[in-house]
């Protein structure tokens, strides 16, 4: 399945419009007007077939105007609306946290909080079927490192593309992902390595780049900085699907990093209306594995009762239904340990791309 997409400036606002004009009809009509939206919780996500990724399932809530909570919603998603529009006409954009604030001059359509705020606007993506990215919208985090022979053109803020690549043209922090990696913004060029190796935390990355494993092995080494963001998981996707690049997971061993697992491979509950461009179904997790804890004798820490509740839960998640999963959250359990990716330190700095990570890889036929 091809997640290429191309939407021009002039097709979001038309999409947008048509939002407007919807509401606007039915209120000249004499009726309320109403936003027809998912149930956006674990119960009503299903695995799609053509697409390989979890979406949203049929259960649905309407907003209407006959209600004044629900009026509210509406009227501040016709102040977005205008905002938008306005970016889109300026060349500007503005991140979510401003947004919020711009709202203070709204009057009834002011947000009481920035998660009203975020979840507006995801509802307008649902809505309009465009992105966040499209809307000039754009998250406080930044995106990930990323350090390996890899050469992308990026353009700048004056327009002019700027060709770099990955390992020879940054220093020892990497290339920063920018927050909208698609190909008006962002195209990639020409790569030489066998696999992306997506790393959880920044000391971990670090260690790995000072060993020098994204020359020894092939790799493109791409730091998460824990739960990826969007652009994190856009341009794994992109790298997987236009260079068919295998993207492996090398994460900590606990319930947190399983759900991190997830939302790369098979879409996050909060993102689901747009798991086919931003999940990677075909990614592999390497590690550290419930077994890890044990066949490497890892230093360990007991699990708390919110990763015990959390483990649970997850044995009820239809994204973690198959039986290797289901194998080690069970054993996770059992053993009542987590594990870092920071403990394979334990037999010294150059254990973890000297011997696991070239013994993980071989298992999965990578080296």
């Amino acid at each position: 399945m091809n997640s290429s997409r191309n939407k021009t400036n002039e097709s979001v606002v038309s999409s947008l419009h048509e939002v407007a004009e919807e509401m606007h009809n039915k209120m000249m009509r004499g009726t309320a007007p109403t936003m027809s939206l998912p149930v956006r919780t674990k119960k009503n996500i299903e695995f799609n077939k053509r697409l390989g990724v979890f979406k949203y399932g049929k259960k649905r809530s309407i907003r209407d105007a006959t209600s004044l909570r629900s009026a509210n919603q509406l009227l501040r998603a016709l102040h977005i609306i205008e905002f938008i529009e306005e970016m889109i006409n300026s060349g500007k954009s503005s991140t979510l946290r401003e947004m919020y604030y711009i709202s203070e001059g709204w009057g009834h359509g002011k947000f009481g909080s920035q998660n009203e705020s975020n979840n507006l606007a995801e509802d307008l993506e649902i809505v309009t079927k465009c992105m966040r990215e499209d809307f000039k919208l754009r998250p406080e985090e930044d995106g990930a490192r990323m350090i390996g022979d890899i050469t992308i053109n990026e353009r700048n803020r004056k327009g002019d593309w700027m060709r770099i690549n990955a390992r020879d043209d940054v220093g020892d922090s990497g290339y920063g992902v920018p927050y909208n990696v698609e190909s008006e913004k962002l195209r990639l060029i020409a790569n030489d390595v066998d696999f992306i190796m997506a790393i959880e935390t920044g000391g971990m990355f670090d260690r790995l780049v000072e060993n020098g494993f994204d020359e020894e092995h092939r790799a493109g080494l791409l730091h998460l900085k824990g739960q990826p963001a969007r652009s994190t998981r856009r341009i794994m996707k992109r790298m997987n699907e236009e260079w068919n690049l295998p993207i492996i997971v090398f994460l900590d061993g606990d319930p947190w990093s399983f759900r991190i697992f997830a939302s790369i491979a098979y879409g996050a509950i909060k993102t689901a209306h747009i798991s086919e461009y931003l999940a990677t179904p075909s990614a592999t997790y390497l590690g550290i594995t419930a077994d890890d804890i044990l066949a490497y004798d890892l230093p360990s820490d007991d699990l708390s009762s919110k990763d015990i509740e959390a483990l649970k839960a997850e044995l009820t998640d239809p994204r973690f239904a198959d039986g290797w999963w289901q194998n080690q959250i069970n054993m996770m359990l059992d053993l009542g340990k987590k594990a870092e990716q920071q403990s394979l330190a334990k037999y010294g700095l150059d254990f973890v791309t000297d011997t696991y990570l070239p013994e993980k890889l071989a298992e999965l036929g990578l080296i």
